[in-house]
C-alpha cells in the first residue's frame, strides 16, 4: 500500500519548512541538490529534522495543514520529542 509523508526540513538556524510528499527520500534529495527552488533553496533548507508516515495523502495533507498552522515553538518542540538533537534523519530512511 502506498505510503504519503509530512517532513519537516530545515538548516542549523533553524528554518524550517514543512512539506507533503509520496516519496520521502526522493523529495529530501531534491531538497539536498537544489532541485526544489523557492523558500528552501533560499534558505538552504537541507536537513531533514522530522517526519510522519500516513497510509493515504488526504490524512497526509491534513497534518500538513494543521502544522503549518501550528506556533513555531510548537513545531521545534514537535521535532525536539523525536529528534532531540536535531540531526538530519536523512540517512535514516534511504
Amino acid at each position: 500500500m502506498p505510503k504519503s509523508y509530512i517532513y519537516i526540513i530545515g538548516n542549523d538556524r533553524p528554518t524550517i519548512y514543512i512539506g507533503v510528499t509520496s516519496n520521502l527520500i526522493k523529495r529530501i534529495f531534491e531538497h539536498k541538490n537544489g532541485v526544489v527552488g523557492g523558500f528552501t533553496k533560499k534558505y538552504d533548507l537541507k536537513k531533514l529534522l522530522y517526519y510522519e508516515i500516513f497510509d493515504d495523502i488526504e490524512n497526509a495533507i491534513y497534518r500538513e495543514k494543521q502544522l503549518k498552522n501550528w506556533r513555531r515553538s510548537w513545531k521545534l518542540d514537535l521535532i525536539k520529542k523525536k529528534n532531540p538533537e536535531m540531526r538530519d534523519l536523512y540517512n535514516e530512511i534511504i
